[in-house]
């Protein structure tokens, strides 16, 4: 019996194909391994999306529309919440103040951490101490540094009339008083973030190009005209969007007058935020709150859609 060349190359071509076959499917399995390995980490981060993000918004907007207290069943009574938020005189009042915040956290907020950035990009020794320094309040608790704050607003023993005496100057009351009471506010949360903007913003100056800043000595440029036509334009997007994004923050205000004033004096200082806390837990009017919460909501929607375009704009030049 003669074998034939067609049965030679036959098993020959099996034995080819049986060992690639089975590499194919260790490495299919390998592969769906690590797929699956990945979605079981996205799940985890959806899962508490949705239960700590996405529910409480969906949740919030269904009480806005109800009558309830948790323990009887809600009770659909369309816009008459909004009917009555917008007619308790602290409303206006609380959307005023929580504008008037903002402004002034956007003038002194941003503002100052952007100095202390040039300031520190500047210094040529002692930077990593500083830079710890100015991120310090940071890592305090907000409760803790906002009755620290307390302390030092004391009209009797305070740090800051204390300060002011040795001056000259006669104390201020500066939490009892209409005129000082919500600046005294934006003082205290300008200081507790003034940490991060501050590295943020030195982070963003230490990537400029130094040669821009050498032609413009070379040009007699000094400090204020190097800020001006270097500093400021190549830091052009990331001011816009720490601007946007204190915007969000600022509007949320809620610690700083409930721990410092409740509001007072004379709702000189109640924000949308505050409130929205007295209607849930001072009135038990829950669906009031979650009125109050729906717009506050929207506003800030407003401003990250305002956000988002912004950078994808930046992002196509």
């Amino acid at each position: 019996m003669t074998v034939t060349e067609e049965q030679v190359r036959r098993p020959q071509a099996q034995g080819a194909t049986g060992p690639r076959s089975s590499d194919d499917h260790g490495a299919l399995r390998r592969a769906v391994g690590r797929n699956l390995t990945a979605y079981g980490f996205l799940c985890g981060a959806l899962i508490c999306f949705a239960l700590f993000s996405w529910y409480p918004m969906v949740r919030e907007i269904v009480l806005s529309f109800q009558q309830n207290n948790f323990v009887d069943p809600g009770k659909w009574v369309g816009f008459e919440n909004f009917r009555t938020v917008f007619a308790d005189p602290a409303f206006a009042a609380a959307w005023l103040n929580t504008a008037a915040f903002s402004g002034l956290a956007l003038v002194i907020g941003s503002a100052v951490p952007f100095v202390l950035a040039v300031v520190l990009n500047e210094l040529k020794h002692a930077k990593a101490y500083l830079r710890f320094v100015v991120y310090l309040p940071v890592m305090l608790p907000p409760a803790v540094a906002v009755l620290l704050f307390k302390w030092f607003y004391d009209p009797g023993s305070g740090l800051f009339n204390q300060a002011l005496d040795v001056v000259h100057l006669p104390p201020l009351s500066w939490l009892d008083s209409t005129s000082t009471a919500l600046i005294s506010l934006v003082i205290v949360s300008t200081w507790m973030n003034l940490g991060t903007g501050t590295l943020i913003y030195l982070a963003a100056l230490q990537s400029i190009p130094g040669d821009l800043y050498e032609s413009a000595e070379l040009d007699g440029a000094g400090l204020l005209r190097r800020v001006w036509h270097v500093t400021i334009p190549q830091t052009k997007l990331i001011l816009l969007v720490m601007l946007l994004l204190q915007v969000v923050a600022t509007m949320q205000v809620f610690i700083e007058p409930y721990l410092l004033t409740g509001g007072g004096p004379e709702n000189a200082t109640v924000t949308v935020a505050y409130l929205m806390y007295q209607y849930a837990f001072n009135f038990g009017d829950f669906g009031g709150g979650s009125a109050l919460g729906l717009m506050l909501m929207i506003v800030l929607l407003v401003f990250s859609a305002v956000y988002l375009r912004i950078s994808r704009e930046e992002a196509e030049r």
